[in-house]
């Protein structure tokens, strides 16, 4: 279950992008919140505090409790806007969360004990991560933060599949209801290519007389 996480903002009723630029130049940042069964509302964030939160896996994939105005709405990221050039966030969008209804969301994978993996330990085998995130459904309450994937026990040749992984409970992936098909590799460990046995192979051939 996710550790709860904190943002505070107030509303404003200015729109458009004069209104935009004004608050960017103040140091804030401009944001808005939909869903829920309510009306979307104009909010505004300290630019400081976004770039902080921004460091953290937790704002692209957690539940965080925004403050507006003194109280709080359960939300989802949904989308941010960065500046092309410099270090900043030009805008934000936040969807409420209902807690008994589904959400869809997109959660982090964190690949332990690669090193340990007979895999890890095998010289010229290398162990791709496929995906770095998948997307999930479940009701708020048992959104994760991240995945676990074990990787202790996986050698050359081993693949793992999304169907493979270890979900929390109450936690599903949509894509697998998809068909077979979309039951895709998350995890491979083949022999590296381009290795030095590869390179040696090509060399004995190049010097191989040629038939005639």
């Amino acid at each position: 279950m996710a550790t709860d996480h904190k943002l505070s903002a107030t509303s404003r009723e200015d729109a458009g992008k004069g209104a935009s630029r004004r608050l960017r130049r103040s140091g804030k940042v401009p944001a808005i919140v939909y869903g829920g069964h309510k009306d979307p509302v104009r909010i505004q964030l300290q630019h400081n505090a976004v770039m902080l939160a921004a460091e953290h896996e937790w704002f692209y994939s957690g539940i965080i409790d925004l403050d507006i105005d003194g109280k709080v709405e359960k939300v989802l990221l949904r989308d941010l806007q960065r500046h092309p050039v410099k270090a900043q966030i030009l805008h934000l969008d936040f969807q409420r969360v209902t807690a008994g209804e589904l959400i869809h969301t997109k959660v982090p994978l964190h690949f332990l004990n690669q090193e340990k993996s007979p895999a890890g330990k095998t010289s010229g085998v290398v162990i791709l991560h496929e995906l770095n995130e998948i997307e999930v459904s479940c009701l708020p309450k048992d959104l994760p933060e991240y995945i676990e994937i074990d990787l202790s026990s996986i050698k050359e040749g081993d693949v793992i599949h999304l169907s493979d992984l270890k979900l929390p409970q109450g936690v599903t992936i949509p894509q697998l209801k998809l068909g077979k098909e979309h039951d895709i590799a998350v995890v491979i460990a083949r022999k590296e290519r381009g290795g030095a046995d590869e390179a040696a192979e090509g060399t004995a051939e190049a010097g191989a007389p040629s038939g005639g």
